[in-house]
């Protein structure tokens, strides 16, 4: 199963507030084995949101969703997911009995929407301020806020996916080449892809920085430790015997 992620917020594609969801949820993923195969941004507009979730409804992946399910008016995910879906909002039960014993009378008439959700929807549980977010299926629907969404995104990956996790995490290797090019080396790149196509083979170009102002490519092998380890044995044997420098990353 593929993981991916929708990310919802006009402040974020007009550059008032940076993403941390994306690298987050990477690296969420990755503790587990796990791997972010797509990501979306969004901004807070109900055609483009509704328009994402049926293609996410649709998908067979499991979706992340963050940002959108509160009670403001500019927060309009809760009823694009029943939209996507054709069922109707509705208060779930349990989230009524938390919502109400966290505010009291003043649950109403607002703060009560944070439990208007899809009809049939499962709720997520939110360690900080008890707020659930939801599940559709493998879609999963969680704040903005970054110390409530990560947990919760954790809990849905724990009680949900554990049967794919990874017994043993892929590892990577890389390494850089100077001064190379990469239409010079595709032919000995398709060789090796050839040769471990179980691994995920990576080139980026770069066409010099303040760490390595020359041009340079950084390879890279990615999957189980032992193949990934022969791999770039033999690929860095190979770019020394074409006559390349070699240097690692730079931290």
């Amino acid at each position: 199963m593929d993981f991916s992620a929708i990310i919802i917020g006009d402040e974020l594609l007009s550059g008032k507030r940076q993403d941390k969801h994306l690298a987050a949820l990477i690296g969420i993923l990755s503790a587990r084995g796990l791997g972010l195969a797509r990501v979306v941004y969004l901004v807070d507009t109900p055609a483009a949101i509704t328009r994402e979730l049926e293609r996410a409804f649709a998908s067979g992946e499991a979706v992340f969703s963050f940002g959108g399910i509160g009670a403001t008016p500019d927060d309009h995910t809760r009823q694009c997911a029943a939209d996507a879906l054709g069922v109707p909002l509705a208060i779930h039960p349990e989230a009524r009995t938390i919502i109400e014993a966290r505010f009291g009378a003043e649950a109403y008439p607002h703060r009560i929407n944070m439990g208007n959700i899809p009809q049939g929807a499962a709720l997520i549980p939110n360690p900080v301020n008890q707020m659930p977010g939801f599940s559709v299926r493998d879609v999963h629907f969680v704040p903005g806020f970054p110390s409530m969404a990560w947990p919760m995104v954790e809990w849905v990956l724990d009680t949900r996916y554990r049967h794919l996790f990874a017994s043993v995490p892929d590892v990577e290797s890389t390494v850089i080449a100077l001064d190379a090019r990469e239409g010079d080396l595709i032919t000995l790149m398709q060789a090796f892809t050839a040769r471990y196509p179980a691994l995920r083979f990576s080139s980026l170009p770069n066409f010099g920085n303040e760490a390595i102002p020359q041009m340079h490519i950084e390879f890279g092998f990615r999957g189980d430790a032992a193949t990934v380890a022969e791999a770039m044995d033999q690929w860095r044997q190979a770019l020394a015997e074409a006559g390349y420098t070699l240097l690692e990353r730079p931290h």
